[in-house]
C-alpha cells in the first residue's frame, strides 16, 4: 500500500518512509537503526553508509535523489575475513565490535568506504560502482572515527576522539605515509568523536560529536589552527531515555542465558546521548546545505535524521535563521531537480522464493555456508551446537522498526532432531524467543525470557506453528504469540521489556534461528512467510486537514483557548471542553504548511511581532504570520513550528504567561509546554 491522495495529503503507506508526500518529511529518515551516518553526493545523486557491527553482509550502501527517500543497493562488504569470533567459534563471539563509523568517498570515478573492524585495524572498500562489487583493502593501524579528504594528489585522514589528528594515506591505498601523523587539535577545544572532514570554499572544517551535541571545527589550513563552536544541541524532537540494561558494556562478557540481569528506566527529563549528534553535512547542487546525524532512539537503536542547515557567520548551523543548533521533525523536502517518489529503503517481507534474501536481512555474524538454504519456497537452518540462543550459529536477523512493529514466520519444525531447537527471537540482552523443541520424539513449544528466567512449555499437535512478535519500540515493550492456523494467534508469557545496552551495541531485532542444545549438529527447520507488519506506517490521519479539532498542552493537561481578548491562552479549567470555544479548524495552504482558524469567531491563529509571550494573536484576517508547518509528533501529538519566527507555540506551565511563538523545541518528555495532544469533533 502506498498511494497518493493529494497534492496536500499525506501518502498512505505500508512500511516507514520520511517521505509525506505533500512537500514535507517527518524525521526520523528510518525507524529502524542506522548508526555512524555518512553519506555524499556525487551529481545528483546521493549515497549513504553507516555501521553495521558484527552483522553480515555489513556496510550497506544506499542511494538517493532527494536526501530523504533511499534505496539499499548493496552491502560494500559480504562477510569478515578476521578471526574465530566474527564466527562464534572457539568460545569467541564479536558482539558490538566488528565494523565502525564508515567514512564514503567518491574521487576520479572510484567509490570508497573507508572504515575500522575493531581491534584489525583500518580496511578501506572500492569499487567503481556504488551497487557493488567491492574490493576490499586490509591495513595495519588502528584510525579511530575517521573522515578523509582528497586534495592535491594527498589523501587526508583525521581521527580520534578529543585529540584530533590527521594523517596520509599512500596514493595506492598501501599504508600509511610516514612521519605524517600529527595533532592538529590538541585536548581542550571541546571536541569528541565521529569526525566528518570537508574543505568548502578554502576552509577546512571538522565535524565532531560529544556528549549529545555537533560540534564544528574550522581553519584556514588543514593543519590548523582550529576554532571550534557547537552547530547543533539539545534536540531530542521530544524522545527521553529508555530502558538500559546495567553492567553490560562492549567489553563484558555475553552473559549466560541463566544470568541475573538488571535493567534501569532512565529518567526522562535527562537529554543524555539522545541528542542529534554524529554526523556531517553535504550539498545540493543549489547551494542549499543539510545536515545528516544520529539519535539514540530507545530499544529500536540509533538511527539517522535530516536538518536544514543555515550558515551563519561562516558556521553550518543545524536548523533555522532564528533557531539555530534545533531542528524540525516536520520540514520541506530539499530542492532537487528530480525528487524521488516516496519510497521504503529494504525488502523486509519474504517468501523465500526469491534465489537471494530480501534487502533488509543480516546474520548475526558470519554464516555457515552449507548450513543453510533457499529451497522448495522456504528458508532452511540447519541446526548447530550452542550452549543459548546468542551463541546460535546462523541466526537471521533484521532490525526492530518503529514506532511499532510486528514479525510473522511460520516455522516447520519436523525435521529437527533431538535436542534440537527452532524459532522467532528477540536479539537483545536481555533476550526472549519462543520455538519449537524436540525432544525424542516430542515437539514442545517453548518460550523463554531472559530478564525473568521465565521459561513456559506448551505441548504441541502439530510441529507446524505461527510465531509472532511485536514491539512497540516507544515505549521498550514487546510481545509474543503464536497461532496453529495463521488466522488466530494467542500471547505468550508476560509483556517483555525492551532495553537498550552497550554489549551487542545494536537495537533490537528479530531473529530466526535454529541450534541444537546437545552438542552435536542436528536436523533443520524450515521457515517461510516472513511478514513484517507496521500498524503506524500509514500517518495520512497524522494531519487533519479541514478537520475540527482541540489541543490540549501536555504539561499542565489545559487545552488551547482562542481567548475573545484576541489571544491565545490555557484554558480556564482543567476540564477537556469540547464545545465552539476551543474548537479550531485546521486549513490545508499547501506543501505541509496550514493555518488554524478558531471557531469562536476571534479569527486565525497568527504570530505578530517576534512571538514573544501574548504575540500568539487571533486575527480577523489571514496574513504570513498565521502559517504553520504541522510537526507529527505521532499517536496524536504535535507541535506547531510558526514560519514567521521558525520557532515553536508554546508556554511555561508554571508561569501564569500567555502563548508565545518563541520557543527553541521540546523537552525529552513533552510535558515542557511545546506539545499537545490533539482530537478530532465530531461535526
Amino acid at each position: 500500500m502506498l498511494f497518493i491522495l493529494s497534492a496536500s495529503k499525506l501518502y498512505a503507506q505500508s512500511s516507514w518512509t520520511a517521505d509525506n508526500g505533500n512537500g514535507t518529511y517527518t524525521n526520523p529518515l528510518f525507524y529502524d537503526e542506522f548508526s555512524d551516518p555518512d553519506l555524499i553526493r556525487v551529481g545528483d545523486d546521493f549515497y549513504l553508509t553507516g555501521t553495521t557491527m558484527h552483522s553480515v553482509p555489513g556496510l550497506p550502501v544506499l542511494h538517493s535523489k532527494d536526501l530523504v527517500n533511499w534505496k539499499v543497493i548493496g552491502y560494500a562488504m559480504d562477510r569478515f575475513q578476521q578471526g574465530a569470533e566474527f564466527n562464534l567459534k572457539d568460545g569467541k563471539e564479536a558482539y558490538g565490535q566488528g565494523i565502525w563509523a564508515p567514512c564514503i568517498r567518491y574521487h576520479n570515478g572510484v567509490f570508497y568506504i573507508f572504515s575500522n573492524i575493531n581491534k584489525y585495524g583500518l580496511q578501506i572498500f572500492t569499487a567503481s560502482n556504488p551497487a557493488g562489487p567491492w574490493k576490499q583493502h586490509q591495513l595495519k593501524g588502528h584510525i579511530y572515527d575517521l573522515s578523509v579528504l582528497f586534495e592535491n594528489g594527498k589523501i587526508y585522514v583525521v581521527y580520534g576522539v578529543g585529540e584530533i589528528k590527521l594523517i596520509e594515506l599512500k596514493p595506492d591505498l598501501s599504508g600509511f605515509i610516514e612521519g605524517s601523523d600529527r595533532v592538529i587539535i590538541p585536548r581542550g577545544n571541546a571536541m569528541g568523536e565521529g569526525n566528518h572532514l570537508y574543505k568548502i570554499n578554502g576552509k577546512y572544517y571538522i565535524t565532531n560529536a560529544d556528549n549529545g551535541r555537533l560540534q564544528c571545527a574550522r581553519a584556514a589550513n588543514i593543519e590548523g589552527p582550529y576554532e571550534t563552536t557547537v552547530v547543533s544541541a539539545k534536540e531530542t524532537m521530544g524522545t527521553t531515555l529508555g530502558w538500559f540494561t546495567q553492567d553490560m558494556g562492549q567489553d563484558s562478557a555475553l552473559p549466560a542465558a541463566d544470568a541475573k540481569l538488571s535493567m534501569t528506566k532512565q529518567s526522562d527529563q535527562l537529554l543524555g546521548s539522545v541528542p542529534m549528534h554524529q554526523g556531517g553535512i553535504v550539498d545540493l547542487p543549489n547551494g542549499e546545505w543539510w545536515g545528516f546525524s544520529m539519535m539514540d532512539f530507545r530499544a529500536v537503536g540509533r538511527t539517522t535524521f535530516l536538518s536544514p542547515v543555515t550558515w551563519k557567520e561562516g558556521w553550518p548551523f543545524f536548523g533555522l535563521e532564528g533557531n539555530l543548533g534545533r531542528s524540525p521533525r516536520t520540514w520541506f523536502k530539499p530542492n532537487v531537480a528530480q525528487p524521488d517518489r516516496p519510497q521504503v529503503p529494504y525488502q523486509r517481507n519474504d517468501n523465500f522464493n526469491a534465489p537471494q534474501l530480501a534487502s533488509a536481512w543480516q546474520w548475526n555474524h558470519n554464516p555457515v555456508d552449507g548450513k543453510w538454504q533457499l529451497k522448495g519456497g522456504s528458508l532452511r537452518l540447519h541446526t548447530l551446537p550452542a550452549k543459548d540462543f546468542l551463541w546460535a550459529r546462523n541466526t537471521l536477523t533484521q532490525r526492530g522498526v518503529g514506532p511499532e512493529s510486528e514479525a510473522t514466520v511460520e516455522l516447520n519444525a519436523q525435521k529437527l532432531k533431538d535436542g534440537d531447537i527452532a524459532g522467532l527471537g528477540l536479539m537483545n540482552i536481555p533476550y526472549a524467543w519462543m520455538g519449537i523443541l524436540r525432544e525424542g520424539n516430542h515437539f514442545v513449544f517453548r518460550i523463554f525470557d531472559q530478564y525473568r528466567q521465565k521459561t513456559i512449555n506448551k505441548p504441541l499437535k502439530s510441529p507446524r506453528i505461527y510465531l509472532r512478535a511485536f514491539g512497540n519500540f516507544d515505549e521498550d515493550i514487546a510481545r509474543l504469540s503464536y497461532s496453529t492456523d495463521g488466522k488466530t494467534f494467542e500471547n505468550v508469557a508476560d509483556s517483555i521489556r525492551l532495553p537498550y545496552q552497550l554489549k551487542t551495541f545494536q537495537g533490537t531485532r528479530y531473529a530466526l534461528f535454529a541450534y541444537n542444545t546437545k552438542g552435536k549438529e542436528g536436523g533443520y527447520a524450515e521457515f517461510d512467510h516472513f511478514q513484517l507488519n507496521e500498524p503506524l506506517a500509514d500517518r495520512t490521519k497524522n494531519l487533519p486537514l479541514g478537520k475540527i479539532i482541540t489541543l490540549t498542552n501536555l504539561a499542565d493537561s489545559r487545552q488551547l483557548w482562542p481567548n475573545p481578548h484576541g489571544m491565545l491562552c490555557p484554558g480556564r479549567s482543567f476540564t477537556v471542553n469540547s464545545d465552539s470555544a476551543y474548537q479550531f479548524r485546521v486549513l490545508d495552504r499547501e506543501q505541509g504548511k496550514v493555518a488554524l482558524q478558531a471557531l469562536n469567531g476571534t479569527g486565525f491563529l497568527t504570530i505578530t511581532s517576534q512571538g514573544l509571550s501574548a504575540d500568539v494573536r487571533l486575527i480577523k484576517e489571514e496574513t504570513p504570520g498565521s502559517l504553520f508547518v504541522w510537526q507529527d509528533m505521532l499517536k496524536g501529538q504535535c507541535m506547531l513550528l510558526s514560519l514567521k519566527t521558525k520557532r515553536f507555540v508554546g508556554l511555561d506551565p508554571h508561569t501564569g504567561e500567555l502563548y508565545g511563538a518563541d520557543w527553541p523545541g521540546t523537552l525529552p518528555n513533552r510535558k515542557d509546554g511545546t506539545v499537545f495532544s490533539w482530537q478530532v469533533v465530531n461535526e
